[in-house]
């Protein structure tokens, strides 16, 4: 899926975070991927944010990270998943998962949506 061009220019930040996690949803989904929560927070200041919590064909259950840019001259949106941003997010899988009596497999995914298309990393980082 192409990042729709009309919309790279126009619209706060948030509706364009909001479009590229429509873009990203629609891609993982298309691969088999079943949407389980959008835009998990933890409680609380400090805590973190999961933008996507999918379950994958094989149970996995996949946290997803979606970042988006307009140009890649900075290195693109993956290149934008700093350490900081990984903590936030294990720190939020964790609360998410203290929900689940047995955690099953997981993973950290980033899908980057640009102008020139979406990128799926998948397993980007680990959890330490």
């Amino acid at each position: 899926m192409v990042f729709p061009q009309n919309k790279v220019g126009s619209g706060t930040t948030k509706q364009l975070g909001d479009i590229a996690e429509d873009a990203a949803l629609h891609y993982l989904q298309a691969r088999g991927l079943r949407l389980l929560d959008r835009n998990y927070r933890t409680p609380g200041r400090g805590g973190g944010e999961i933008d996507l919590i999918m379950r994958a064909p094989d149970s996995t259950l996949v946290f997803v990270e979606v970042r988006q840019r307009r140009s890649t001259s900075h290195g693109g949106a993956a290149a934008s998943v700093s350490a900081t941003k990984q903590r936030r997010i294990i720190f939020a899988a964790r609360h998410y998962l203290m929900r689940w009596p047995e955690p099953p497999p997981c993973r950290f995914d980033v899908v980057s949506v640009e102008p020139s298309g979406t990128l799926w990393l998948q397993a980007a980082f680990e959890a330490c």
